[in-house]
């Protein structure tokens, strides 16, 4: 074979210990799912959450943060990378993986569609990798959903497990995700078990959008019983923190993957559907406080992570950091797309400067309410079908019973909270509707939209693909070994442009970065070596050093 192989590496030596002063902030980002502000902190007291209230007392509360699309999978990838899902290919909800209820309703609802995964460009990474690679500890808990499948190097451990106490040195500094999923929209499903009862359904406000119905009202009130479960979790975090004495040395940012599981809210382009609280709570020592007006998005929370953590975001973000080391101003504007939901094929584009919010609708043909089979199990949708069978909706409940879109549509939140009067006509708001458009198209035009590509299958093949057929494979890993005054050390490289490299000794579990030349040792050792560039098949290896033992072998690795 071409490929010769391959001379194994033991991390870089470790940087001294650093002192209290010096010592780099850990990051604990506490996510939840399917949630909009619906909190003390936030102005509704429907449910009592502590916990969370007091993470904003104690730090900034934001008041314009935006999911840059109203479901999960896409929006991750946007926080995993600081790209836009529509730059890289993973807008569609989902890639590589079709809805069960909606294959069961329709054999032929993926048509057209291969099995794949986004492909950013070649110098993207999972940004935990670039913090382990600066000696941050990075655990995730333990969901994913990122629209590919994240390089082995991106987490020191994922998984139900994970956790920042797993750490080998208790000064390492430390990133930690905990994705909390009790308010996630299959809460409200009837087969799943509620959660401990806190809200009475007659206390809760129905929104003017939505019937005003007994089971609307009881699915509302138990999203409000799993907002106080999930405070409840919230709190215990926090504990740990505490009783490890760290929360002082810890920025803690809570947010949510995008707004309310509930009709209208998840999968619309709406504040129901996009806007997110976000809270960031920094030591006491550093006195931020406060509430913050700024508009920041998800593309904004990769290079802001790296950036409390003192290091610089990479030029390939998308979005700027707004806090820490590195932060700089926005553009005061948070861009929103919409496009496959399941199988349902639409395509929906939007901006908002916290205020006013321009929609435009790529296919008006279709309903607002997307068709999904997997909210058709949340019970209030019976109520939606008899409300649209009836006739009598009324004024406010348009978008649930139409069965199309306008082409635009405009709204002052402010005088229209709920969004349910369309401004797009009104000539008060001809001068800022055309300006929106104008930053609308600027924005799809600047990040080159994979989704305008009608044919799904023809962007996945032409445009992540580079014009193959299936899915791309990363080449594997090629070593060079080089003898020093400090005795034997490999670089490793790879043909695959972009490619993601690691390596682990036989024995281990975690993937390490490679980040430069690494010491051999020559007493000799089992070593495997992975290249994975994202969204291509990834390559292991395993060889044995010295290479020139019974022993040596290559051969791809499962």
């Amino acid at each position: 074979m071409a490929i010769l192989l391959l001379a194994v590496f033991r991390p870089t030596v470790a940087a001294p210990r650093p002192t209290d002063e010096d010592r780099p902030l850990n990051l604990v980002w506490i996510t939840a799912e399917d949630m909009s502000p619906w909190l003390g902190c936030y102005g509704d007291d429907t449910v009592p959450t502590p916990s969370i209230d007091r993470l904003a007392t104690e730090g900034v509360r934001y008041t314009n943060a935006f999911a840059t699309t109203p479901v999960c999978a896409p929006s991750r990838s946007t926080l995993i990378t600081g790209c836009w899902a529509t730059e890289i290919g993973s807008m569609h909800m989902r890639t590589g993986k079709p809805s069960g209820a909606a294959l069961a309703r329709d054999p032929a609802a993926y048509e057209g569609i291969p099995n794949y995964e986004a492909v950013p460009p070649p110098a993207v990474r999972c940004f935990p990798e670039l913090l382990r690679a600066r000696g941050w500890y990075c655990t995730n808990r333990s969901k994913t959903d990122y629209q590919f499948v994240a390089p082995a190097t991106t987490w020191d451990r994922s998984g139900g497990r994970a956790h920042w106490r797993g750490r080998p040195d208790p000064d390492q500094p430390f990133f930690a995700v905990f994705n909390l999923g009790v308010t996630h929209e299959s809460g409200t499903f009837p087969a799943r078990k509620p959660t401990a009862k806190t809200c009475d359904p007659a206390t809760v406000t129905v929104p003017p959008y939505l019937p005003d119905t007994a089971t609307a009202r009881a699915d509302i009130a138990r999203t409000y019983d799993n907002v106080a479960a999930l405070d409840r979790q919230v709190g215990g975090l926090l504990s740990e923190l505490e009783q490890a004495g760290l929360l002082e040395h810890t920025v803690v940012m809570f947010f949510s993957d995008h707004g309310v599981g509930l009709p209208r809210g998840k999968r619309c382009v709406y504040d129901s559907g996009t806007r997110v609280p976000l809270i960031v709570r920094w030591p006491q020592a550093l006195d931020r406080r406060g509430v913050d007006d700024r508009v920041v998005s998800f593309v904004d929370f990769a290079p802001t992570a790296l950036s409390i953590c003192g290091v610089a975001p990479p030029a390939w973000m998308s979005g700027a950091a707004f806090a820490g080391t590195h932060a700089e101003p926005g553009p005061g504007l948070a861009f929103i797309h919409a496009d496959r939901m399941d199988s349902v094929r639409d395509r929906t584009r939007a901006v908002t400067d916290g205020r006013h919010r321009y929609v435009r609708n790529l296919v008006p043909g279709r309903p607002r309410l997307y068709n999904v089979a997997y909210a058709e199990n949340i019970s209030m949708m019976r109520d939606v079908h008899a409300l649209r069978a009836s006739g009598h909706a009324t004024a406010d409940q348009w978008q649930l019973v139409d069965p199309t879109k306008p082409d635009e549509e405009f709204y002052d939140l402010v005088a229209d909270p709920h969004e349910v009067e369309n401004l797009i006509d009104d000539p008060a708001q001809r001068a800022r509707i055309d300006a929106m458009r104008i930053e609308l198209d600027a924005w799809m035009d600047r990040t080159r939209d994979l989704g305008l590509i009608e044919d799904e299958g023809a962007m996945v093949r032409d445009r992540l693909w580079n014009g193959a057929s299936r899915k791309p494979r990363t080449a594997a890993a090629i070593p060079s070994v080089e003898t020093g005054s400090d005795g034997r050390a490999v670089t490793v490289t790879c043909p695959t442009p972009g490619a993601t490299l690691g390596h682990r000794r036989e024995g281990e579990t975690a993937w390490t970065p490679v980040t430069g030349p690494i010491p051999i040792d020559d007493a000799g050792e089992i070593i495997e070596l992975l290249a994975h560039r994202i969204g291509f098949e990834s390559r292991r290896i395993r060889w044995s050093f010295p290479p020139d033992a019974d022993t040596t072998r290559h051969a791809d690795a499962p």
